[in-house]
């Protein structure tokens, strides 16, 4: 659906979630100076839970005492969407794309991601499915994967998509997920009844990327698993 391109996969592990967004501001701007590729980065956070643009603070629903209690670092995020929980266990994809000049249509990018879940889930015999009312991934009538974007001005993806792999689902508690009260989240290890770690599941993901975006080739060195950050 997408004109052939080259993608980079990059894996820098485990991130506090302002390194992440520092790494994904370098990276937009060299997008956008056309000095590197497409890429997508896949991490996981260490725990932390992010307000987007439409998030309530009252979709929080520990207080800050309780938070840092827990080990919990909670930011604003420069995304869409609302409360949404990250940490070990869950595989995190930050697209770092340009739309430029066939690719502008924020409607379609976000179906797209959606089809990459998708059929990343299908790749493990799990029929997944949209949400009409909201959007992510959904399983039955719980939420395995969020998604969130940012598109800079100069139509540069940043931010993206969080696939529960193998994530304590506890730490969903401390918040209303996405603002969506009453409705549960899962997790592909919950799913399939057996543990799963993210190195598991990256390549599904990388594949679906490619697949659904179209590119023509990956600039891909593997997984390197995670890397405990401070």
């Amino acid at each position: 659906m997408w004109g052939a391109r080259t993608l980079a996969v990059r894996y820098p592990g485990r991130l506090r979630y302002g390194e992440g967004v520092a790494l994904q501001e370098e990276l937009v701007r060299r997008r956008r100076d056309d000095l590197l590729d497409d890429t997508l980065l896949l991490l996981e956070h260490a725990h932390v839970i992010t307000l987007g643009s439409s998030g309530r603070d009252r979709h929080v629903l520990h207080s800050r005492a309780e938070l840092e209690a827990r080990g919990i670092e909670l930011h604003r995020a420069g995304r869409g969407g609302d409360a949404t929980y990250h940490g070990p266990g869950q595989l995190v994809g930050y697209p770092i794309l340009d739309l430029k000049p066939d690719r502008k249509d924020l409607h379609a990018y976000l179906r797209a991601l959606e089809e990459v879940l998708l059929r990343t889930l299908a790749a493990f015999g799990i029929r997944g499915r949209r949400d009409s009312s909201a959007t992510g991934v959904w399983v039955d009538e719980a939420k395995v994967a969020a998604i969130g974007i940012r598109v800079s001005s100069g139509w540069i993806t940043s931010h993206g998509f969080a696939l529960n792999v193998d994530t304590d689902l506890s730490y969903f508690g401390a918040i209303v997920p996405c603002g969506l009260a009453g409705r549960p989240v899962t997790s592909l290890a919950r799913l399939l009844g057996r543990p799963v770690a993210p190195s598991e599941a990256a390549p599904a993901i990388v594949s679906a990327m490619s697949s659904v975006f179209g590119y023509g080739s990956l600039d891909d060195s593997g997984w390197k698993g995670s890397i405990t950050s401070g």
